[in-house]
Protein backbone atom coordinates (compact mmCIF):
# COMPACT_ATOMS: atom_id res chain seq x y z
CA UNK A 1 0.00 0.00 0.00
CA UNK A 2 1.51 3.36 -1.01
CA UNK A 3 2.13 6.16 1.45
CA UNK A 4 0.90 9.21 0.31
CA UNK A 5 3.48 12.30 0.80
CA UNK A 6 3.62 14.82 3.38
CA UNK A 7 1.93 17.94 2.40
CA UNK A 8 3.62 21.13 2.64
CA UNK A 9 2.97 22.65 5.93
CA UNK A 10 0.53 26.34 4.46
CA UNK A 11 2.67 29.28 4.86
CA UNK A 12 2.25 31.74 8.04
CA UNK A 13 4.13 34.37 6.29
CA UNK A 14 5.17 36.36 3.58
CA UNK A 15 8.28 37.67 3.31
CA UNK A 16 9.16 40.20 0.78
CA UNK A 17 12.74 41.71 -0.45
CA UNK A 18 13.01 44.37 -2.87
CA UNK A 19 15.62 44.63 -4.02
CA UNK A 20 17.56 47.18 -6.42
CA UNK A 21 21.88 46.40 -8.17
CA UNK A 22 22.22 44.47 -5.04
CA UNK A 23 23.16 41.30 -6.03
CA UNK A 24 25.79 39.62 -3.74
CA UNK A 25 23.56 41.05 -1.12
CA UNK A 26 20.36 39.86 -1.95
CA UNK A 27 22.09 36.46 -2.26
CA UNK A 28 22.84 36.23 0.79
CA UNK A 29 19.87 37.92 2.52
CA UNK A 30 17.90 34.92 0.70
CA UNK A 31 20.47 32.32 2.15
CA UNK A 32 20.30 33.78 5.61
CA UNK A 33 16.47 33.97 5.58
CA UNK A 34 15.83 30.42 4.41
CA UNK A 35 18.60 29.25 7.10
CA UNK A 36 17.61 30.77 10.10
CA UNK A 37 13.94 31.83 10.04
CA UNK A 38 13.19 29.46 12.55
CA UNK A 39 10.20 26.71 12.95
CA UNK A 40 7.61 28.94 10.40
CA UNK A 41 6.26 28.06 7.04
CA UNK A 42 6.73 30.85 4.46
CA UNK A 43 6.48 32.31 1.38
CA UNK A 44 9.41 33.79 -0.06
CA UNK A 45 9.00 36.83 -3.42
CA UNK A 46 11.87 38.65 -3.95
CA UNK A 47 10.77 41.44 -6.57
CA UNK A 48 13.90 43.16 -8.20
CA UNK A 49 13.20 46.81 -9.62
CA UNK A 50 14.97 46.69 -12.84
CA UNK A 51 18.73 46.17 -11.39
CA UNK A 52 21.36 46.47 -13.86
CA UNK A 53 23.48 43.82 -12.26
CA UNK A 54 21.76 40.04 -12.81
CA UNK A 55 20.30 40.14 -9.41
CA UNK A 56 16.81 37.94 -10.88
CA UNK A 57 18.61 36.21 -12.55
CA UNK A 58 21.00 35.34 -10.21
CA UNK A 59 18.14 34.88 -7.02
CA UNK A 60 15.81 32.59 -9.38
CA UNK A 61 19.48 30.06 -10.36
CA UNK A 62 20.32 30.00 -6.91
CA UNK A 63 16.96 29.95 -4.76
CA UNK A 64 14.43 28.03 -7.70
CA UNK A 65 12.26 27.24 -4.19
CA UNK A 66 11.12 30.32 -3.90
CA UNK A 67 9.41 33.16 -6.38
CA UNK A 68 11.39 36.02 -8.40
CA UNK A 69 10.34 38.87 -9.62
CA UNK A 70 11.96 40.89 -12.39
CA UNK A 71 10.30 43.79 -13.28
CA UNK A 72 11.45 45.97 -16.18
CA UNK A 73 11.11 49.30 -14.37
CA UNK A 74 12.21 50.95 -11.32
CA UNK A 75 8.84 51.72 -9.09
CA UNK A 76 10.39 52.67 -6.08
CA UNK A 77 10.38 50.72 -2.58
CA UNK A 78 6.56 51.25 -1.74
CA UNK A 79 4.73 50.39 -4.81
CA UNK A 80 6.90 47.14 -5.29
CA UNK A 81 6.04 45.72 -1.85
CA UNK A 82 2.10 47.16 -2.83
CA UNK A 83 2.18 44.84 -6.04
CA UNK A 84 3.25 41.98 -3.82
CA UNK A 85 0.90 42.59 -0.98
CA UNK A 86 -1.83 42.32 -3.59
CA UNK A 87 -1.04 38.81 -3.86
CA UNK A 88 -0.72 37.48 -0.31
CA UNK A 89 -3.06 34.92 1.03
CA UNK A 90 -0.98 34.23 3.82
CA UNK A 91 -2.58 35.72 7.21
CA UNK A 92 0.63 37.64 8.07
CA UNK A 93 3.52 40.11 6.02
CA UNK A 94 6.95 40.39 6.56
CA UNK A 95 9.38 43.16 4.93
CA UNK A 96 12.96 42.24 4.90
CA UNK A 97 15.55 44.36 3.27
CA UNK A 98 17.93 43.13 0.97
CA UNK A 99 21.28 44.34 2.75
CA UNK A 100 20.26 41.99 5.56
CA UNK A 101 21.31 38.69 7.21
CA UNK A 102 18.73 36.64 9.13
CA UNK A 103 19.91 35.53 12.62
CA UNK A 104 18.37 32.41 13.86
CA UNK A 105 14.63 31.84 14.63
CA UNK A 106 14.55 36.06 13.64
CA UNK A 107 11.22 35.07 11.74
CA UNK A 108 9.56 32.60 14.28
CA UNK A 109 9.87 34.86 16.72
CA UNK A 110 9.07 37.94 15.59
CA UNK A 111 5.85 36.43 13.87
CA UNK A 112 4.96 34.86 17.94
CA UNK A 113 5.51 38.36 19.32
CA UNK A 114 3.34 39.84 16.35
CA UNK A 115 0.49 37.40 17.42
CA UNK A 116 0.54 38.04 21.36
CA UNK A 117 0.38 41.92 21.11
CA UNK A 118 -1.99 42.34 18.59
CA UNK A 119 -2.03 45.73 20.04
CA UNK A 120 1.03 46.53 18.58
CA UNK A 121 -0.19 46.30 14.67
CA UNK A 122 3.53 46.78 13.47
CA UNK A 123 6.29 45.20 15.17
CA UNK A 124 9.88 44.86 14.39
CA UNK A 125 12.98 43.53 15.92
CA UNK A 126 16.71 44.26 16.69
CA UNK A 127 19.05 45.26 14.27
CA UNK A 128 22.80 45.31 14.47
CA UNK A 129 25.98 45.90 12.06
CA UNK A 130 28.14 42.99 10.83
CA UNK A 131 30.90 43.61 13.89
CA UNK A 132 27.86 42.62 15.69
CA UNK A 133 27.19 46.69 17.56
CA UNK A 134 23.59 47.77 17.61
CA UNK A 135 21.98 49.49 14.17
CA UNK A 136 19.51 51.73 16.14
CA UNK A 137 18.05 52.25 12.66
CA UNK A 138 15.32 49.67 13.32
CA UNK A 139 12.86 52.38 15.03
CA UNK A 140 12.43 55.53 15.68
CA UNK A 141 9.85 58.11 17.12
CA UNK A 142 7.99 60.33 15.07
CA UNK A 143 9.02 63.70 14.15
CA UNK A 144 7.91 66.84 15.85
CA UNK A 145 8.71 70.68 16.56
CA UNK A 146 11.05 69.85 19.52
CA UNK A 147 13.04 66.74 17.31
CA UNK A 148 13.47 69.23 14.49
CA UNK A 149 14.91 71.52 17.03
CA UNK A 150 17.56 69.57 18.88
CA UNK A 151 19.02 68.38 15.15
CA UNK A 152 19.40 72.03 13.69
CA UNK A 153 20.80 73.43 16.98
CA UNK A 154 22.77 70.52 16.64
CA UNK A 155 21.55 69.05 20.24
CA UNK A 156 20.85 65.46 19.11
CA UNK A 157 24.36 65.39 17.41
CA UNK A 158 25.77 66.43 20.94
CA UNK A 159 23.73 64.84 22.91
CA UNK A 160 23.13 61.06 21.34
CA UNK A 161 22.55 59.35 24.50
CA UNK A 162 20.13 61.53 25.93
CA UNK A 163 16.15 60.98 25.24
CA UNK A 164 15.31 64.72 25.81
CA UNK A 165 17.97 65.80 23.32
CA UNK A 166 18.09 63.14 20.55
CA UNK A 167 14.09 61.95 21.10
CA UNK A 168 13.79 60.59 17.72
CA UNK A 169 16.47 58.01 18.19
CA UNK A 170 15.30 57.07 21.49
CA UNK A 171 18.33 59.05 23.29
CA UNK A 172 20.90 55.72 24.07
CA UNK A 173 17.99 52.73 24.11
CA UNK A 174 20.32 50.12 22.92
CA UNK A 175 16.30 47.91 21.93
CA UNK A 176 16.87 45.50 24.48
CA UNK A 177 13.71 45.44 25.48
CA UNK A 178 10.54 45.24 24.49
CA UNK A 179 9.01 48.77 23.43
CA UNK A 180 6.28 50.59 21.99
CA UNK A 181 7.55 53.01 18.81
CA UNK A 182 6.27 55.45 17.02
CA UNK A 183 7.90 53.91 13.86
CA UNK A 184 9.00 50.58 12.46
CA UNK A 185 11.62 50.35 9.94
CA UNK A 186 10.95 48.88 6.71
CA UNK A 187 13.99 46.62 6.67
CA UNK A 188 12.15 44.71 8.71
CA UNK A 189 8.53 44.61 9.53
CA UNK A 190 5.62 42.27 10.59
CA UNK A 191 2.29 43.79 9.87
CA UNK A 192 -1.01 41.52 9.68
CA UNK A 193 -2.16 41.44 6.23
CA UNK A 194 -5.70 42.08 7.55
CA UNK A 195 -4.26 45.45 8.77
CA UNK A 196 -1.80 45.99 6.16
CA UNK A 197 -5.18 46.33 3.81
CA UNK A 198 -6.97 48.53 5.67
CA UNK A 199 -4.23 50.42 6.00
CA UNK A 200 -4.25 50.82 1.82
CA UNK A 201 -0.47 49.45 1.80
CA UNK A 202 2.37 52.02 1.60
CA UNK A 203 1.49 55.60 0.16
CA UNK A 204 2.82 55.42 -3.32
CA UNK A 205 3.72 59.03 -3.02
CA UNK A 206 6.86 57.86 -0.85
CA UNK A 207 9.25 56.49 -3.90
CA UNK A 208 11.77 56.05 -1.27
CA UNK A 209 12.29 56.48 2.70
CA UNK A 210 9.74 57.70 4.63
CA UNK A 211 6.62 55.04 3.48
CA UNK A 212 7.40 53.20 6.77
CA UNK A 213 7.11 56.30 9.10
CA UNK A 214 3.65 56.83 7.08
CA UNK A 215 2.00 53.51 7.67
CA UNK A 216 3.11 53.38 11.03
CA UNK A 217 1.69 56.77 11.84
CA UNK A 218 -1.58 55.66 10.07
CA UNK A 219 -1.95 52.38 11.79
CA UNK A 220 -1.40 54.47 15.20
CA UNK A 221 -4.14 56.93 14.19
CA UNK A 222 -6.32 53.77 14.02
CA UNK A 223 -5.26 52.79 17.95
CA UNK A 224 -2.34 50.61 17.41
CA UNK A 225 0.88 51.02 19.01
CA UNK A 226 3.77 49.61 17.31
CA UNK A 227 6.34 47.54 19.09
CA UNK A 228 10.14 46.31 18.72
CA UNK A 229 11.84 43.13 20.23
CA UNK A 230 14.94 41.97 21.05
CA UNK A 231 13.91 38.50 20.51
CA UNK A 232 13.96 39.24 17.02
CA UNK A 233 17.20 40.54 15.16
CA UNK A 234 18.76 40.86 12.00
CA UNK A 235 22.48 42.25 10.64
CA UNK A 236 21.37 45.63 8.56
CA UNK A 237 23.79 47.44 6.41
CA UNK A 238 22.33 50.99 5.85
CA UNK A 239 23.98 53.48 7.89
CA UNK A 240 27.02 51.47 8.47
CA UNK A 241 28.90 54.67 7.36
CA UNK A 242 29.01 57.90 8.93
CA UNK A 243 29.60 59.69 5.74
CA UNK A 244 26.03 59.66 3.78
CA UNK A 245 26.25 60.64 -0.05
CA UNK A 246 24.19 64.19 -0.14
CA UNK A 247 21.43 62.63 -2.55
CA UNK A 248 20.52 60.33 -0.43
CA UNK A 249 19.97 62.88 2.68
CA UNK A 250 18.26 65.20 0.26
CA UNK A 251 15.78 62.40 -0.43
CA UNK A 252 15.41 61.38 3.11
CA UNK A 253 14.66 65.33 3.62
CA UNK A 254 12.03 65.15 0.93
CA UNK A 255 10.56 62.79 3.06
CA UNK A 256 10.61 64.19 5.97
CA UNK A 257 8.84 67.43 4.62
CA UNK A 258 5.97 65.32 3.07
CA UNK A 259 5.62 63.15 6.53
CA UNK A 260 5.48 66.96 8.58
CA UNK A 261 2.42 68.03 5.98
CA UNK A 262 1.22 64.66 6.11
CA UNK A 263 0.62 63.91 9.78
CA UNK A 264 1.13 67.14 11.37
CA UNK A 265 -2.24 69.87 12.24
CA UNK A 266 -2.36 71.87 8.99
CA UNK A 267 -1.19 74.82 11.49
CA UNK A 268 1.34 73.76 13.03
CA UNK A 269 3.01 71.94 9.43
CA UNK A 270 4.38 75.45 8.32
CA UNK A 271 6.77 75.85 11.18
CA UNK A 272 7.57 71.99 10.77
CA UNK A 273 8.92 73.33 6.98
CA UNK A 274 10.39 76.52 8.47
CA UNK A 275 12.25 74.00 10.79
CA UNK A 276 13.97 72.19 7.75
CA UNK A 277 14.86 74.93 5.97
CA UNK A 278 16.32 76.02 8.84
CA UNK A 279 18.54 72.74 8.97
CA UNK A 280 19.42 73.17 5.56
CA UNK A 281 20.51 76.69 6.04
CA UNK A 282 22.89 74.85 9.44
CA UNK A 283 24.47 72.64 6.71
CA UNK A 284 24.85 75.68 4.32
CA UNK A 285 26.59 77.41 7.66
CA UNK A 286 28.55 74.27 7.80
CA UNK A 287 29.77 73.70 4.83
CA UNK A 288 31.61 77.19 4.99
CA UNK A 289 33.25 75.88 7.86
CA UNK A 290 34.27 72.37 6.86
CA UNK A 291 38.05 71.76 5.69
CA UNK A 292 36.80 68.20 4.19
CA UNK A 293 36.56 69.16 0.67
CA UNK A 294 33.63 65.77 0.39
CA UNK A 295 31.88 67.27 3.32
CA UNK A 296 31.57 70.75 1.48
CA UNK A 297 30.39 69.50 -1.17
CA UNK A 298 27.59 66.99 0.22
CA UNK A 299 26.39 69.90 2.64
CA UNK A 300 26.33 72.32 -0.72
CA UNK A 301 24.43 69.53 -2.47
CA UNK A 302 21.78 69.92 0.12
CA UNK A 303 21.75 73.16 0.71
CA UNK A 304 21.12 73.50 -3.49
CA UNK A 305 18.48 71.21 -4.10
CA UNK A 306 16.42 72.84 -0.71
CA UNK A 307 13.51 73.74 -3.10
CA UNK A 308 13.18 70.25 -4.35
CA UNK A 309 13.33 68.35 -0.45
CA UNK A 310 11.31 71.15 0.60
CA UNK A 311 8.41 70.77 -1.84
CA UNK A 312 8.16 66.59 -0.27
CA UNK A 313 6.63 63.97 -2.99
Amino acid sequence: MSMAPPSEPVPEVTVIVVSYNTRELTLRAVETLLANAGPVAMRVVVFDNASADGSAEAVAAAFPGIETIAHPENIGFARANNLVAQTVTTPWLCLLNPDTETHPHAIANLLAFAKARPQAGVTGGRTVFPDGSLNPASCWRRITPWSLFTQTTGLARAFPRSSLFNPEAMGGWRRDSVREVDIVVGCFLMISTALWRELGGFNRRYFMYGEDADLCLRARALGYRPMITPDAQIMHLVGASTRKRGDKIVAVMRAKATLVRDHWPAWLAPLGIAQLWLWGLARRIGAGLSRDPDERARLMQIWRNRRDWLAGY
